[in-house]
């Protein structure tokens, strides 16, 4: 049976660690990180590859370390190569037009502007992959390239484990239950009025 591919974007280096455009690697560490995975570097994939077992399914974590406007290739390598069907690719990357702390999982829609998913639809020829957003929103007009390549500020740091608890709950359930049921999960908005996540008993 096709093993499942969870696919983190970002960009690779030190100068790009715990920024906005990162946080698609950071969910994918963390999951990797509780299920006791390992990422080891695939030169003939691109990128750091983690594979084991979640649950009662074999499943790979990739990050990409081709920069995020070419991520695509890594993942086209990955899949040709492992010959995973497109229901079993899951893509988690950032949004700046979701306020943080709110997810959302989609299917069949296009990249929003967003360069990693425009690389991904691009040599996949297709959009018919599941994409979990993770929102870093509340931008300024006409700063988005700061916003993204920007750190969280401290408010936001105190946020962000309970955001990456909520997408690592949301990949278990599409591993688990299939994209509708994560659906179901990740995109209800948090009962609160603030981006503040810490309840993850939605």
């Amino acid at each position: 049976m096709s093993k499942y591919l969870v696919v983190g974007l970002g960009n690779p280096g030190k100068s790009y660690e715990r920024t906005r455009h990162n946080v698609g690697f950071a969910a994918v560490e963390k999951l990797a990180q509780k299920h006791g995975l390992f990422f080891k570097k695939e030169l003939k994939f691109k990128g750091e590859l983690a594979e084991g077992q979640i649950g009662a399914d074999s499943t790979m974590i990739l990050k990409p370390l081709t920069f995020m406007n070419l991520s695509g290739e890594a993942v086209a390598l990955v899949m040709r190569y492992y010959e995973i069907d497109l229901s079993r690719l899951l893509i988690v990357t950032d949004d700046v037009d979701i306020p943080l702390g709110q997810l959302r999982i989609r299917i069949n829609s296009g990249p929003g502007g967003h360069n990693g998913l425009k690389s991904v639809e691009e040599h996949l020829q297709t959009i018919r992959y599941a994409r979990l957003r993770i929102g870093v929103g509340d931008r300024e007009k006409g700063e988005l390239v700061d916003h993204v390549l920007g750190r969280f500020s401290l408010e936001e740091e105190k946020l962000v484990p309970g955001v990456l608890e909520r997408v690592i709950q949301a990949i278990e359930i599409w591993l688990d239950k299939g994209i509708t049921s994560a659906m179901n999960f990740a995109n209800t908005r948090p009962s609160s009025s603030t981006p503040s996540i810490g309840d993850n008993n939605e």
